[in-house]
């Protein structure tokens, strides 16, 4: 059985090789192993540094990984969602949809390392897409190879951050916002796979549990004992029983009940409820399958014929899912990137180099 493993492990690095022969770079300047004189120890910085970060908070993997995702998606992979606001420029952090957004110190510490490392040289578009992919297989995901040479823009672009998807999109929604940024509903189904990890606080998945759609019932599509787990997780209150002692007595009365407001932590779910890096994935589609989708733009990949059939697949084979993954990941991550002369490197990722801003 070791010895299949190992054979598993090694046609997955093959296969995963043979994705840069199918999947060029949205940029020619874009290559494999771009800092290998400038900067050769640019991954093996931010893979021990992230893995040191991880080893005292795991939940940092899941949050790298969604601002990946929301960079790349607004206006291409170049790390304008890690701007701060100034008083010439504002901030997509600010918006909305990114108003969860977390990470940024630790990609402040990864950023620092690189700067002592090599000064100038790795940009924050690069560490980012890179900590990203250290995040998916920290995880449990897969791993995949990043094409780098990307630079970092010097604006910031709010007004396009109410682009990204939300949690509460129906399915048209859904597959025209990736149609928009060239995925297609296959690639939608394997990207959305992400929310295998992470935590989802109840703001974003209420709505489903009391008088969906102006209804007096829960949405239909959710499991009603699944509805009923989330439903005690988001009840901003908890009644707790506290003894007066450890030691008290068998004829001592119990203390009376206390309540007490949860805290933001406590009304979360976590994505991966059935335990840290079990099954990337393929225990997310599985529970799409059972009606246990927290999400409701989740769920809704089971309301049609085509995405339903890719759940099915992805919650079936796990092997499929991660090489899908990869490919889509990899493809996110070289979208619409700034090269060459275009862009800069920051030496900050908060702030541009440019002392026009």
């Amino acid at each position: 059985m070791k010895h299949d493993g190992k054979i598993l492990h090694l046609l997955l690095l093959i296969g995963y090789s043979l994705l840069i022969s199918f999947i060029s770079p949205s940029d020619s300047s874009l290559e494999y192993d771009y800092y290998r004189e400038s900067c050769p120890q640019a991954q093996q910085v931010i893979r021990s540094t992230l893995r040191r970060i991880y080893d005292q908070n795991s939940t940092i993997a899941p949050a790298i990984l969604r601002l990946v995702f929301h960079d790349c998606f607004v206006q291409g992979c170049d790390a304008s969602v890690l701007l701060d606001r100034t008083v010439f420029m504002g901030s997509e952090k600010d918006t909305l949809p990114n108003q969860s957004l977390r990470g940024f110190d630790h990609i402040d510490i990864i950023k620092s390392e690189l700067e002592n490392v090599c000064p100038g040289v790795v940009s924050c578009a690069d560490l980012l897409v890179v900590a990203a992919r250290e995040s998916v297989v920290l995880a449990g995901g897969p791993f995949y190879p990043v094409h780098t040479g990307r630079k970092d823009s010097d604006h910031s672009f709010p007004e396009i951050s109410y682009e990204l998807p939300s949690p509460l999109d129906d399915l048209p929604t859904t597959i025209a916002r990736f149609a928009s940024r060239g995925f297609t509903v296959k690639e939608t189904v394997t990207l959305l796979g992400a929310h295998s990890t992470g935590m989802i606080h109840c703001k974003f998945f209420e709505r489903r549990l009391y008088k969906f759609g102006g209804t007096d019932q829960p949405d239909p599509s959710l499991d009603p004992e699944f509805a009923e787990l989330l439903r005690s997780i988001c009840n901003s209150t908890q009644t707790q029983s506290q003894s007066e002692s450890s030691s008290a007595s068998p004829s001592a009365s119990p203390s009376p009940s206390t309540t007490s407001t949860k805290s933001d932590e406590e009304r979360s779910m976590k994505m991966d409820y059935e335990g840290r890096g079990s099954g990337f994935g393929i225990l997310y589609y599985r529970g799409l399958l059972q009606g246990k989708g927290i999400l409701f733009v989740d769920q809704q990949l089971t309301a049609g014929e085509e995405t339903a059939s890719w759940v099915r697949q992805y919650a079936s084979d796990v092997s499929m899912f991660h090489k899908d993954f990869a490919q889509v990941m990899m493809k996110l991550s070289s979208t619409q990137v700034l090269t060459g002369l275009s862009g800069e490197v920051r030496t900050n990722c908060r702030e541009v180099s440019s002392s026009l801003w």
